[in-house]
Order: C-alpha cells, then structure tokens, then sequence
C-alpha cells in the first residue's frame, strides 16, 4: 500500500523515515521549519519532495486540524523534561501521546518513538528476517493504526500492535521496549513489564549517563552501545 506522506522534521529519524520510506514507493514531501531550500539534496535523491510548511512549527496545530479527517498523523516523539519545556500534565503521569492529541485536537497514532535513531538507520531487514526489529504502534482508530503498521514495515521493521493511546505509555522513555532492539516474539512481553511509575526514572538514569559518557544529553549513541545502556537500566 503505496500512500502519499509528509514527514515534519529532518532530524536523525526524521531524515531515516524520509530515505526509507521514499525508497519504499511512497510519494514523501519533507518540510522543517527552515524552509525548503535548507533541507539537503541527498535526501531527496530517493524521491522525495522538499516542501514549506508555513513557518510551521508555531502553526503546527492549525495546520494539521486543517488536514482531511481520513489523514493520519503519526507522531513520533518523546518527551525528556531536561531538554523539553517542562509539560505539568504529563509529569502528572497523561500518556505523551494523548497530551500531543490534545494539543493537535485530533486523532493520532503513536510509532518509531521507540526506537534509537542510529538503529532505526542501520538496522533495517527485509520482512520475515528471523532477526528484525519490532517496534509498538499505538492508536485509537483502526485507520491509523493500519496505516502506521504498514509505514513502520516498509521501514524494515515489523510492526506490534501495541493498543491504544492510552496504554502507549508502555512504549515511553524508561519501558523495557524503549530503544532495546527487541524481536516481534520479545515485545509483548516488555510491553506487559512496563512499570508506569518507574518510567521517569529509568528515563533519567540513561540521560545521566549518556551525558557522563558522551558529554551532553542530545548527542545520540551508536546503535549498540545505546542499546546496551537501555537494557541495563530495566534490570
């Protein structure tokens, strides 16, 4: 199922699901909040088309309640409270998915949150690899749920149904399937694991010591060793 998607952000996955999705015959149109004439030629040399999005990020939420209610809007990101402005309702224990819905005002669904960006870029396998990555999807309607699960597969990775908005907090910062590289046969069980008050400080753990070992909190590990790290702070 070949659909057309626009993908806001050209960070670390914001640039992988942009090559690997135009690779896979999707029609991507990448926009960032510098315009279009900033995003690299090389990452459009698979296809996709750079694109404005009105000096987006301030508009954002206008722009997607704008958008066709059969458009489905992934999001991908997470929150840390020491890089992000401290949000009260989620440090008050509301799924990051569900505050980010509310401040879209409308349906979304969750996926590639749950995994590090150096694995999301290099390790990809074709479908049925005995050693492909899963990763949870999570959304309230079974349009975006499909849609998300068949984006995340052409991505090279086999999608979990992980539920509902609600219970996607199971796949945020400091839950044993965050980043750990686990195969479809491994996730539902690190899903069931996941200890909701014991998230923020796993969470911040890892952050403690990345910064300790890399220098800062935002310079992203290589696949292996930040897969490792991941693990140990959910023994």
């Amino acid at each position: 199922m070949f659909a057309q998607t626009g993908i806001l952000g050209t960070g670390n996955i914001g640039k992988t699901l942009v090559l690997r999705l135009s690779q896979a015959g999707h029609d991507v149109k990448v926009a960032n909040s510098r315009g279009p004439e900033t995003i690299d030629p090389e990452l459009l040399a698979s296809g996709a088309h750079a694109v404005t999005t009105e000096n987006a990020l301030i508009e954002i939420a206008p722009l997607v309640a704008r958008l066709p209610e059969e458009t489905v809007v992934i999001d991908t990101s997470n929150y840390y409270p020491f890089r992000d402005e401290k949000i009260d309702a989620i440090e008050r224990g509301q799924a990051e998915s569900l505050w980010v819905a509310e401040q879209l005002g409308r349906p979304i669904a969750k996926a590639w949150n749950a995994i590090g960006s150096a694995s999301l870029a290099k390790k990809a396998k074709p479908a049925g690899a005995f050693d492909r990555i899963a990763i949870p999807v999570a959304a309230d309607r079974d349009h975006g749920r499909k849609v998300a699960m068949s984006l995340v597969n052409d991505t090279g990775l086999d999608a979990f149904d992980a539920g509902s908005l609600a219970d996607s907090w199971r796949q945020q910062p400091g839950a044993p399937v965050y980043c750990t590289d686990l195969s479809y046969a491994e996730i539902g069980a690190a899903l069931d694991a996941a200890e909701r008050d014991r998230l923020p400080q796993r969470r911040d753990l890892g952050v403690a010591v990345m910064q300790k070992r890399l220098g800062d909190g935002t310079t992203n590990p290589d696949e292996d060793w930040g897969v490792r790290l991941v693990r140990a702070t959910n023994m």
